[in-house]
């Protein structure tokens, strides 16, 4: 039998190229590549060939093809990590709220419930607005969250917790009932210089802002730039980890294109730890 992760890696693709959020142009040019950068246009031609995109005679505009590409990992996730149960119990719910910037999504569960009544505040002081700006402001694309456990389901192999102590921890539903932010996931299906620094400045408000434990904070892209992925990829202290849509794919393309400077720094960010498949991120999720 095939693998779940194989089998649900094969789907992700296959709904990219069957809603044509990647495609090929009748000039081979590859929906996700920048056609002004040689690299860029020949290495997403080998990743479009090797999934067997369709060739179209016009792309998806850009916002919509940054849609299907969340729904397209909410979809992975939502049939991958569910499965980790033996590793990572609990009672899990993954949403795409990349649609939703107008509510302030994150502000619903813990550790950020706080931000709501900040937010409140800055919209009716200006004063206040002016200081703080956008520095908590996180308005992620997916999330993953974990409901909080009844004290039965947490004393199921001991009597662990009684009325006396253990009051103010968020994962028991007996202090509080908000569902608790496990992972906050960015997407983007293409990365621009501004792409690459907000999603930056986002992970630094996740965990600024956060009065609790620190989310995973992670960015899922199918940029096909070695150079453009190492403006969000290199460095530590912001993001977990930049996963790559089709990470062998991407470098049998880069290897093939026999440019020393992208090979180079694509090998950087694999053997760095920078960069996974996507496969590995329910995994990681996991830890």
């Amino acid at each position: 039998m095939t693998a779940i992760l194989t089998e649900a890696r094969k789907k992700f693709h296959n709904d990219l190229v069957e809603r044509h959020t990647l495609t090929l142009s009748p000039h081979q040019v590859a929906s996700n590549a920048d056609k002004s950068q040689k690299s860029s246009v020949a290495i997403a031609e080998g990743i479009a060939h090797d999934l067997a995109a369709q060739t179209v005679e016009k792309k998806l505009q850009g916002q919509r093809a940054g849609r299907q590409f969340e729904q397209a990992v909410e979809n992975f996730l939502k049939e991958t990590f569910p499965y980790l149960q033996s590793l990572r119990p609990g009672d899990w719910s993954i949403y795409n709220v990349g649609g939703s910037r107008k509510e302030y999504q994150v502000a619903k569960y813990e550790p950020y419930a706080h931000l709501a009544d900040l937010a409140r505040a800055i919209e009716s002081d200006r004063t206040l607005a002016s200081v703080l700006g956008n520095s908590y402001d996180i308005g992620p694309d997916i999330l993953i969250v974990r409901s909080p456990e009844s004290d039965e389901a947490i004393n199921r192999d001991h009597e662990f917790v009684d009325a006396d102590f253990g009051q103010y921890a968020v994962i028991r539903r007996e202090n509080q009932e908000r569902l608790i932010v496990h992972a906050v996931v960015s997407c983007k299906w293409t990365l621009r210089s501004d792409r690459a620094q907000n999603a930056r400045s986002e992970a630094l408000n996740v965990i600024r802002n956060r009065k609790g434990r620190m989310p995973h904070t992670v960015v899922v892209t199918g940029e096909p730039s070695p150079s453009k992925l190492a403006s969000l990829a290199l460095g530590t202290g912001d993001i977990d980890m930049v996963y790559h849509f089709a990470l062998p794919e991407l470098i049998r393309a880069v290897d093939g294109t026999e440019n020393d400077e992208a090979i180079s720094m694509l090998h950087t960010l694999v053997d760095g730890k920078r960069i996974r498949d996507i496969t590995d991120l329910p995994l990681d999720l996991a830890v």
